[in-house]
């Protein structure tokens, strides 16, 4: 048994085709079959059930499996840890990001970064929390930044605190509800909601909301260009992070709405942002540059701060001339 075997395992499951899966570790298919023959030879017995045209793994397989990724993994992460030891000149930086962090912080945190370690190979995985933390649980990537929330209360992760991002609703100008002198929630509800995936605490309080036993969107997306096109091309209201939209409303090409009797203390849109890892694992040097970079970065004021600093509220163009008003 070598890791060389365990990478080629590891492939044939996710594949599920031993030609696949030679094509993509880049052997011929017959040596790619011995490779599988002799991991099998060497465990007396079949890592994966042949019967079956999905070659699913036996449940031997299953324990090989888990096996060989913590190996593969822990010998890639060995391998880049020796290589950061002296200077930070060589190696891979695996990390994650949730869609409202993707916006600014994380791209100004690569831009830094890239310039001070230009020898690390990094990979950004943008997803949603829940996937975020299905590929941290894998090993998959070292931290990622996103809501705390639902990881704050679980012992197998650890986070830091970044600044929160305030969200908003927002729609087109023109939308007919800007004709009216104020909106509630009632008016909300009225029209298709188009967010980034909703954690299942804010689905029930918007459920509660409008009086339903659950809410989901009409259209749930992390990608805010595909939201924000939704929007513009619909009288669908939208929800991001003020920092994603902030441009748009600066320009009048989106226009914010506020609800009166939306509850003070409801954050429905706010993101707790921070950096999440696995609690008792230890960063590589690289992954410890970054945060640190990323906290940094945070304490600076946000696009969103100047603008709200530098110029009073007003109307964007293309809104009506007397105001939408929201207590």
């Amino acid at each position: 048994m070598d890791l060389r075997q365990l990478r080629y395992f590891i492939a044939l499951t996710e594949y599920r085709s031993f030609v696949r899966a030679a094509d993509a570790m880049g052997i011929t298919q017959p040596a790619f079959s011995r490779a599988i023959q002799n991991l099998e030879h060497t465990f007396g017995c079949a890592l994966v059930d042949r019967a079956s045209k999905a070659l699913p793994p036996t449940p031997e397989g299953q324990v090989v499996l888990q096996h060989a990724r913590r190996l593969v993994q822990g010998a890639a992460q060995l391998n880049n840890d020796v290589l950061q030891m002296t200077k930070l000149d060589a190696g891979e930086l695996r990390f994650g990001s949730g869609p409202a962090l993707a916006v600014r912080l994380v791209p100004e945190a690569l831009q830094h970064f890239i310039r001070t370690h230009p020898g690390i190979r990094t990979d950004l995985l943008v997803d949603n929390a829940e996937r975020l933390g299905q590929a941290l649980r894998r090993e998959q990537i070292e931290f990622f930044v996103d809501d705390v929330r639902p990881f704050e209360a679980d012992p197998n992760f650890h986070t830091e605190a970044l600044s929160p991002r305030p969200g908003l609703f927002f729609c087109r100008p023109g939308h007919p509800l800007l004709a009216k002198d104020s909106l509630s929630t009632n008016d909300l509800f009225a029209y298709p909601l188009a967010s980034a995936l909703l954690a299942p605490g804010v689905r029930k309080r918007l459920a509660n909301l409008s009086g339903r036993t659950d809410f989901t969107p009409h259209l749930q997306t992390e990608h805010l260009a595909v939201l924000r096109s939704v929007v513009l091309a619909s009288d669908a209201i939208g929800t991001a992070s003020e920092e994603a939209v902030v441009e748009d409303l600066a320009a009048g090409h989106l226009v914010r709405l506020h609800w009166r009797n939306l509850p003070p203390g409801l954050e429905v849109l706010s993101v707790r942002c921070g950096v999440i890892s696995r609690s008792g694992q230890r960063l590589s040097p690289a992954a410890r540059a970054m945060i640190d970079t990323l906290v940094n970065l945070d304490a600076a004021p946000s696009p969103a701060d100047v603008a709200h600093r530098q110029s009073p509220p007003r109307h964007s163009p293309g809104a009506p001339r007397r105001p939408v008003r929201g207590s």
